[in-house]
């Protein structure tokens, strides 16, 4: 499993609209998890998004920051109720989102964690899944069980 990922950070139907909504109840999602300020987060990541889209397409985005606050990384997962406009770089809309965020020294670990959830995010038999789960619990155990098997 992602140990960045819980089970309490898994969102299984957000209800946004647009992009900047879709970051800004991430980012609330990621404040309780996280125990940080819910603005700081969201201005960390607008700052990102500023720099490029992070919509790798196929439905698929990962945003991510740097707080120089947080002790690991930390990942909220959401599958939106609705695909959303989020300037993909294949221009797709969005509905499945893996929210990043790591310590700002965590250099090597922001990037391996940005790789193993952009590797889960590849295999379209686990997306299809994830668009089909309507619970936090089996999200979170779809998630988990194709990490440990891509992981042996």
């Amino acid at each position: 499993m992602p140990e960045f990922l819980r089970p309490d950070a898994v969102v299984p139907n957000l209800r946004v609209t647009s992009k900047k909504q879709a970051l800004y109840e991430l980012a609330k999602r990621a404040a309780d998890v996280t125990r940080e300020n819910e603005r700081t987060i969201l201005d960390v990541l607008l700052e990102r998004e500023r720099l490029g889209t992070t919509g790798v397409g196929r439905g698929i985005a990962i945003p991510h920051g740097r707080l120089p606050s947080l002790d690991r990384v930390y990942g909220v997962f959401a599958r939106l109720d609705r695909p959303v406009d989020f300037d993909a770089i294949d221009d797709q809309p969005v509905d499945l989102v893996f929210l990043l965020l790591a310590p700002s020294q965590a250099g090597a670990d922001h990037l391996k964690a940005l790789a193993k959830v952009s590797r889960l995010l590849r295999d379209e038999s686990l997306c299809a899944k994830l668009r089909g789960c309507e619970t936090a619990d089996g999200i979170y155990a779809l998630v988990a069980n194709t990490a440990a098997m891509t992981a042996a």
